[in-house]
């Protein structure tokens, strides 16, 4: 058998899996009086195009809680930058109801229009800083254009950029900058009117991994000490495990599936939200070690399990060695983490007679436990 699979005896496997199936544990929490802030009813978004009406978004309802991280992914044309500049009104729907903070977006006013997105900040991919002004004249913009003293501008612009970690840096320019830190300002500027809401159009996709990683920690700490409510809009999936709590998928024009991100992760429905799971979580087994695995087991079938809270600490693998006539040989666990939990899976390979692994599987199913059977030679 070769070195990486590592044989876990009848009396070891009631240990590991104890361990690595609690470690998979999350019991969902009802988030009690929260109210919706968002609420998106059967919108819909056309353009006219040569070959007639173009759907951009299609029909699509949804609710964004106060105070959730809300994030919306898609691959690129799905429809969710479109989706977001509804949110304020940049965008107007051609069909359905946008309702924010209980105003129904196409019914306001031009006046109102503009006074409401006052309370709605938005930051994008490019940062859309001036380069002409420092960073301090960027960030006091939108309360210049709202006709705030000049002095009360300049002291929110200080604080804000203390928020996001450029304190000393008021008077630097933005091409002094780099990318992150550019993205802190464009943050900044977003807070200067003290929003309710914060719309993130691709906020990281101009960023490397590690710059990332910060400008994410930077909206997580701003919505648990501003107590924004934050949309995410993304095609990263690392984006939406690291900081929300609940997404919604889109596919031309539709969500396709929507949840608590940890239900997502665990047990996603369509294919494209599986492709986006699978490029996150999962690890590819190299092609040459399943060739072997197939030739040297060749009744075997290597098998995916993924846990749920409601057998966390059930030792379900070490149940069906005792009760069929089955071999289990570890061949690897990951676990990630996300906003309110862990998800994870353990690959297995189950040898015996035929007769045997399918009533294993399906003590497993019994079981609710997760599978997804890799091959089945």
């Amino acid at each position: 058998m070769i070195e990486r699979i590592k044989v876990v005896t009848r009396q070891m496997m009631h240990v590991l899996c104890t361990y690595v199936q609690g470690a998979f544990f999350y019991s969902d929490k009802e988030d009690g009086g929260k109210m919706a802030l968002i609420e998106l009813r059967d919108v819909k978004k056309a353009y006219d195009g040569k070959n007639g009406s173009i759907h951009a978004v299609d029909g699509v309802s949804l609710t964004i809680e106060r105070g959730d991280v809300f994030g919306v992914v898609g691959y690129s044309g799905a429809g969710k930058s479109t989706l977001i500049r509804m949110l304020n009104g940049l965008e107007l729907p051609t069909g359905g109801e946008v309702i924010v903070n209980e105003h129904s977006i196409t019914s306001l006013k031009p006046k109102e229009l503009r006074e409401f997105r006052k309370k709605i900040g938005m930051i994008f991919q490019h940062f859309n800083l001036l380069w002409s002004r420092t960073l301090q004249e960027n960030v006091e913009l939108p309360l210049e254009l709202a006709g705030v003293p000049k002095k009360e501008r300049a002291q929110k612009a200080t604080e804000l950029l203390n928020l996001v970690g450029l304190q000393g840096r008021e008077k630097a320019y933005p091409s002094q900058l780099s990318g992150g830190q550019k993205q802190r300002v464009g943050i900044a500027r977003a807070l200067a009117n003290d929003p309710e809401i914060l719309l993130c159009d691709e906020a990281t996709s101009a960023l490397d991994p590690q710059t990332t990683e910060e400008v994410l920690d930077l909206l997580q700490k701003i919505n648990q000490e501003l107590h924004l409510t934050i949309v995410l809009i993304t095609h990263e999936m690392n984006a939406v495990r690291q900081i929300c709590n609940k997404v919604a998928v889109m596919e031309q024009g539709q969500v396709v599936e929507e949840g608590s991100v940890v239900s997502i992760f665990r047990q996603p429905q369509k294919e494209v939200t599986k492709r986006f799971v699978r490029q996150e979580i999962e690890e590819p087994i190299d092609p040459e070690l399943l060739a072997t695995f197939i030739k040297e087991n060749p009744n075997g079938r290597l098998v995916t399990l993924t846990f749920t809270e409601h057998n966390a600490n059930e030792p379900v693998i070490s149940q069906a060695i005792r009760h069929y006539q089955i071999d289990v040989n570890v061949v690897f666990g990951k676990i990630d983490q996300v906003k309110e939990g862990s998800i994870g899976s353990l690959t297995v390979l189950l040898t015996g007679e035929e007769a045997e692994i399918n009533q294993a599987l399906a003590y497993f199913e019994a079981k609710q436990v997760a599978i997804e059977v890799i091959n089945h030679e």
